[in-house]
């Protein structure tokens, strides 16, 4: 211990690693709701790619285990470490290195946050469009998970928004991958195998984004429908008519009377249609122009109302962004309400009227509910397990994704498998692939220091 000690601090210097006790408990775990935290051995802040180089370099050589943290707000465990490991925190790792507005790219470090990327670039007229629900998120974490978010269905996810890399291998080596460009077919693609690796692989120490210009003019339309198949027909029929939304969530009616107490929202809902709905699908819009929004606005009211919908509501300024800005706080809606876990599974959007009924039935027939939200746009799902006894609840899980699987799926569509869902990957996929994916994991990490128990267990 002693000696790891004076080779780290020789590494980022005494003030900047923390041993023992003076490690504060923040640094035991990130925001999944099932595991027990676990005190770390060491936390390193490093300050550069060259010192993350060095603390890897000499974690390979002693066998240390590595766990990378960027705000720690991960919703699977990826960030939580092993007992008597390394936590290498990336907070001082902070900066915006460049907007180049001629490529629409910008160089970050890892540890910075989504605010703070936002306000950078927003002086440009420019804007990172990954939006996974929390703006204290780093953007090495949307990395390392591959983050969605609402805007996913007209953006893309952090896969669609990474264009390269400068990331430190566990045996200290510092590559290059991708770069200013949109476009890349030489050789094997390092940047997206790196990307959505959850630490795995190697370490992200600068990211170098894709921007899309910032429109001015925007509108969200609210739509209560009676059932929730009306909802995931009509999300095809808004995606095939050229309005192009940036946002394209179902609520079911649970979730929205959550978020509505929780929140305090007013939304302008009579009660009799309230009450009669079974699920809400938020469109949101944007424009260059006011008058082109209106057009927009118009047409997708009476598109809905032709699919069925009970009314469309128009939320404006204050009420949009507060349902917007509730939505993306459903994960503390689902803790309030007394969830015992939360998936993120992704399927089909043609399959999503299929798994949501049948994902219901599986958990009525175990005791249990599950309810949620989820960007429809794209067919993930997000769900609340309510289900208390354990075995049960992950007998039930298995059952759910083994669901979503059969019908063209995956586990996880951003949260990421961390430590809490590899066990399910592990039961459920098939073992060539599995044998594969450990066999590049062994060629980045000889040593097997990286995130040990991530996507292959323990």
């Amino acid at each position: 211990m002693s000696d790891m000690t004076a080779r780290f601090a020789d590494v980022v210097g005494s003030d900047h690693l923390l041993t023992g006790d003076a490690i504060p408990e923040d640094y035991s775990h990130d925001e999944e709701l099932a595991l027990s935290p676990v005190a770390p051995a060491y936390v390193a802040k490093p300050a550069t790619a060259e010192e993350v180089a060095e603390l890897l370099k000499a974690a390979s050589e002693s066998g240390v285990p590595v766990t990378a943290r960027g705000s720690g707000c991960g919703l699977s465990g990826a960030a939580r470490p092993i007992e008597g490991g390394l936590v290498i925190a990336f907070e001082r790792m902070n900066k915006v290195i460049e907007v180049d507005t001629t490529n629409q790219v910008a160089i970050v470090q890892p540890g910075v946050t989504l605010t703070e990327l936002d306000s950078t670039t927003d002086e440009f007229g420019l804007r990172y469009m990954v939006y996974p629900g929390e703006l204290s998120s780093s953007v090495g974490g949307n990395v390392g998970t591959n983050a969605g978010g609402m805007r996913a269905v007209k953006y893309g996810v952090a896969r669609h928004n990474v264009l390269g890399l400068q990331a430190v291998l566990p045996t200290g080596e510092i590559i290059r991958t991708g770069g200013r460009i949109a476009k890349v077919s030489t050789g094997y693609d390092l940047t997206q195998l790196i990307v959505g690796s959850e630490g795995t692989l190697a370490l992200a120490t600068e990211v170098i984004v894709k921007l899309h210009p910032h429109l001015d003019h925007s509108a969200t339309v609210l739509a209560p429908f009676a059932d929730l198949d009306q909802v995931m027909t009509a999300v095809p029929a808004v995606l095939a008519s050229g309005l192009a939304p940036y946002i394209l969530e179902y609520i079911d009616n649970v979730t929205m009377a959550a978020i509505v107490h929780t929140q305090n929202l007013e939304l302008g809902i009579p009660d009799q249609v309230r009450d009669s709905c079974a699920a809400y699908l938020v469109v949101a819009l944007e424009n260059r122009t006011s008058v082109r929004l209106d057009e927009d606005v118009e047409r997708t009211g009476e598109l809905l109302a032709e699919l069925g919908a009970a009314d469309a509501y128009v939320l404006e300024g204050g009420s949009a962004r507060r349902l917007i800005e509730a939505r993306e706080k459903a994960f503390w809606t689902a803790k309030a309400i007394g969830a015992d876990d939360i998936i993120d599974t992704v399927v089909p959007r043609s399959a999503m009227p299929k798994f949501l009924d049948t994902a219901k039935g599986l958990a009525a027939a175990a005791g249990g509910a599950v309810a949620g939200c989820g960007h429809a746009g794209d067919g993930n799902v997000h769900l609340a397990i309510l289900l208390k006894d354990t075995d049960a609840r992950k007998q039930l899980m298995t059952d759910i994704f083994a669901l979503a699987m059969e019908l063209g799926g995956a586990i996880s569509g951003e949260h990421g498998l961390g430590r809490a869902k590899t066990s399910y990957y592990l039961k459920l996929e098939d073992p060539a692939k599995v044998a594969l994916l450990r066999r590049i994991k062994h060629s980045f990490d000889p040593a097997g220091i990286l995130n040990p128990g991530v996507v292959f267990g323990e």
